[in-house]
């Protein structure tokens, strides 16, 4: 699969802001990146610190772009476009404070066109990370919030799961919005979305107002998107399983051959993944951020340098549909 998405970004110049510089993880991947000229990475922080650093950890950054936020030529114009953009909920004052923290800095880099992406969370939690993009990127019009999907993978087995990273407790209408989202993240990969709404109950065999949201927001994602093949309420195993959709839910066009698994709200999804990534086998790479106007990414604190190096390309080829 990454074989695929790296053909489509390679020479393409994309670029793709790096605000944790001197994290190893990130300065590993951001070599290779540029090596295999997937994308052209650009460092946030002191360029005498970042180099020395990279010296040390046996990394070349020649030819890597360094930004620092303390001697930025365009720091002027940076502080006014992000008093224009938070419409009265800054002074310029606040503004030239808050844009010293490299998540605000490189998130206005990506909202002023320097660069294409960004991808953080490293050392930093995912409200670090998501908030500057909310206040700044901001969703695409249509869209009302952000989600963060995984991709599964296993061998020859590629699946999405969603909203695993954000939302606690999405009502029936944000959660179809998930669900065309994630849709549209799925096809990044070459996924041809199946989208399951999932729920502990198949089409009527439970009953109740967690059953009733899941029902209500299949429904308002067909509405809304009826191109795509997508189907609820199912249990995982009729989503899933061929000879369970049979049985369950035989009418479906979706049941038993899902690849996009949409889960009812966030604890139910979290663990998920995770049974998946751990008794399952399979590599989870995300959260991947949907919704936004631009690529904005989150690492896990847990990632090492490959999580960093394939979620690049991803962010990347994000970038790269968001041109189309």
């Amino acid at each position: 699969m990454f074989d695929a998405l790296k053909s489509k970004i390679a020479g393409k110049d994309i670029r793709i802001v790096f605000p944790e510089a001197m994290d190893p993880r990130v300065l590993g991947a951001v070599v290779r990146l540029k090596r295999e000229n997937l994308l052209e990475p650009v460092l946030l922080g002191n360029p005498d610190e970042i180099n020395e650093s990279a010296k040390a950890q046996g990394f070349d950054l020649t030819d890597i772009e360094i930004h620092d936020p303390k001697n930025y030529d365009k720091y002027d114009e940076m502080v006014a476009s992000f008093v224009e953009r938070r419409k009265g909920k800054a002074t310029e004052e606040q503004a030239r404070e808050m844009l010293q923290d490299v998540n605000y800095f490189g998130t206005m880099l990506v909202y002023m066109d320097v660069v294409d992406g960004l991808i953080s969370g490293a050392i930093h939690s995912t409200s670090d990370t998501v908030r500057p993009a909310l206040q700044i990127v901001k969703t695409r019009p249509g869209v009302n919030l952000t989600s963060g999907a995984f991709i599964m993978l296993r061998k020859n087995d590629r699946f999405l799961f969603s909203d695993c990273a954000i939302n606690p407790d999405p009502n029936a209408e944000q959660l179809a919005e998930i669900a065309v989202e994630s849709a549209r993240t799925a096809e990044i990969f070459d996924i041809d979305p199946k989208v399951a709404l999932l729920s502990f109950s198949t089409k009527g065999s439970g009953k109740g107002p967690m059953v009733d949201k899941v029902r209500e927001a299949t429904e308002i994602a067909k509405e809304n998107a009826p191109e795509l093949a997508l189907d609820g309420e199912l249990q995982f195993d009729s989503a899933f399983d061929t000879t369970v959709a049979q049985q369950k839910a035989p009418e479906s066009d979706v049941a038993g051959v899902a690849n996009v698994f949409v889960f009812p709200e966030l604890q139910s999804g979290n663990i998920g993944y995770k049974i998946a990534q751990r008794l399952g086998g399979f590599e989870a790479i995300g959260p991947i951020l949907q919704g936004l106007n631009k690529p904005i990414a989150d690492l896990s604190r847990g990632c090492i340098e490959e999580d960093v190096y394939k979620l690049s390309i991803i962010t990347a080829n994000q970038a790269l549909l968001n041109d189309k």
